[in-house]
């Protein structure tokens, strides 16, 4: 790892990390964003937790080489058990599935005493993490949407508060858009939405060509709202 440089994902999921936080990196790998926190100057302290023992001692091993252990605490976990409540300000979870995420919080619910920000970023399913949010009493404050190396990546920021603040009466499109990303419409997002509107598309026509049964009508029907909620948007 470059001292001073990270992928431009991670340096935006940085970003949000408040000054001074404790920041907790769950599913750190080669422990890059909270290397990179530290030597900024960001963070004082942070902790990095892996699951796997190949990313646990490659986390370890990157705090090691650039002479961090002072700052950073390397400890090998299933999510957030690598906390105890009240130990970090700031939770970043990022590179995974949005559905893997949400399991993640939810099944470390208890350590997210004292934790004032969580800083998400999902590969893919991002709705689930604001169904997550808006049933845990997490408000939405920030989003991100970004292209790096032919992938498009949201970031996801909250804190307590009141769910339902972003959202407008249209949240049932806002939870699969974004209610920030669907405002803003750079051209991630538009490029993100084209492309998956294009992929319903295909499966609707692949859906027609099966025949009929009320399974594959229902299936088809979604997909057909969900078409046309993505275009209305995308035309606003």
């Amino acid at each position: 790892m470059n001292h001073e440089k990270l992928s431009r994902r991670l340096e935006r999921v940085a970003i949000h990390i408040p000054k001074e936080s404790t920041l907790a990196d769950i599913g750190s790998d080669h422990a890059y964003l909270p290397c990179y926190a530290v030597l900024k100057g960001l963070i004082a302290k942070a902790i990095a937790g892996e699951v796997a023992e190949g990313p646990f001692r490659s986390a370890r091993e990157q705090v090691e080489q650039m002479e961090l252990q002072h700052a950073i605490d390397v400890r090998k976990g299933d999510g957030l058990e690598v906390l105890s409540p009240n130990e970090a300000t700031c939770i970043a979870v990022a590179g995974m599935g949005g559905t893997l995420i949400s399991s993640i919080l939810e099944r470390g619910k208890d350590r997210l005493a004292g934790v004032k920000r969580l800083i998400l970023q999902p590969n893919v399913g991002a709705s689930n993490i604001r169904i997550w949010l808006l049933e845990n009493d997490w408000e939405l404050i920030d989003e991100e949407i970004l292209e790096e190396d032919e992938q498009i990546y949201e970031i996801l920021i909250a804190e307590k508060g009141d769910p339902l603040r972003p959202y407008s009466e249209n949240r049932d499109l806002e939870i699969i858009l974004g209610p920030f990303l669907k405002k803003e419409q750079n051209k991630a997002f538009a490029k993100k939405w084209s492309q998956e509107k294009a992929h319903w598309e295909r499966i609707v026509k692949q859906l027609e060509e099966k025949g009929q049964n009320p399974d594959l009508n229902a299936k088809r029907s979604e997909l057909l709202m969900q078409i046309r909620m993505v275009e209305e948007a995308l035309n606003q």
